[in-house]
């Protein structure tokens, strides 16, 4: 059960798979929960573990921890600025690659939405660029509507009400429309790993097969297995994928651009089937 006061450890809720975090980082999100309660109080209606975490593909030392906060009404600018702070690395030291978390309040985050709406969103961590921005203005808002797809049907509740109590999945012409900004970022690759780029965009051609969310891995080995003519690059994201995000694969930047063309094809044909 999900605890519905401040907490002194993380609880895991739901029926959410998995259905506890990964060992190394119990301690640390155990934390990152009761520090949110301290800033937040009464406010702090849910957090909820998303991503790698909730869907069971974490990989220590390549992985970020995702985490989604949702609040009751927009606290202060202050009270916001409070939590980056008592958040970021290494005030709360992170273990993972670095710490994604995004606050929402709850009117927004439970409506369907193609914004990225977001009242604070912080990058932290030994591996991440230091960020935390308070105007959802600031970003492409297809991170969010993916990570909030993500959230409601995989989300892992570490305190407080149900993920899909707090969480709207967005709809699917607004989700197919997030993934074609997704490819289309990826296949720029400025600022993003060879590998990461690949099985992202595996995990969005099966999402379009689908309709369901797959980890990265999983993603990668399903396309694989159908699509011989890519199978060799792949496997070679799936291998450099197991290492350090330092020691990453470089990976052949002309399959890396067919690749993220051909799944760009998928996306606009699945679209254009649901009248996108």
């Amino acid at each position: 059960m999900t605890r519905t006061g401040c907490p002194d450890g993380v609880t895991p809720g739901g029926t959410s798979r998995p259905s506890l975090p990964p060992p190394e980082l119990r301690a640390y999100l155990e934390e990152l929960v009761s520090r949110a309660c301290a800033v937040c109080g009464d406010r702090l209606v849910s957090v909820l573990a998303v991503g790698s975490l909730a869907l069971g593909d974490y990989r220590h030392g390549r992985s970020d921890v995702d985490v989604t906060v949702v609040v009751d009404h927009a606290p202060p600018r202050a009270d916001l600025s409070g939590l980056a702070g008592t958040l970021a690395h290494p005030a709360l030291a992170c273990p993972a690659a670095g710490l994604e978390l995004v606050v929402y309040a709850t009117d927004f985050a439970a409506r369907p939405s193609g914004e990225a709406g977001y009242l604070l969103d912080l990058d932290t961590g030994p591996s991440l660029p230091e960020r935390a921005s308070y105007d959802p203005a600031e970003a492409p808002a297809f991170w969010y509507v993916i990570d909030r797809s993500v959230a409601h049907q995989a989300g892992l509740p570490l305190y407080g009400a149900p993920t899909r109590d707090v969480i709207a999945a967005p709809d699917r012409p607004t989700v197919l429309a997030a993934l074609r900004a997704s490819v289309r970022e990826h296949a720029d690759g400025d600022g993003h790993l060879a590998d990461n780029r690949v099985l992202n965009g595996c995990r969005a051609a099966v999402h379009c097969r689908t309709g369901h969310w797959f980890a990265k891995r999983g993603a990668g080995e399903i396309v694989a297995a159908s699509e011989p003519a890519f199978e060799p690059l792949i496997t070679e994201a799936l291998r450099s994928f197991e290492r350090p995000r330092a020691r990453a694969a470089v990976l052949p930047a002309e399959d890396v651009r067919a690749f993220l063309a051909w799944v760009a094809a998928r996306v606009e044909e699945t679209a254009a089937a649901a009248g996108v």
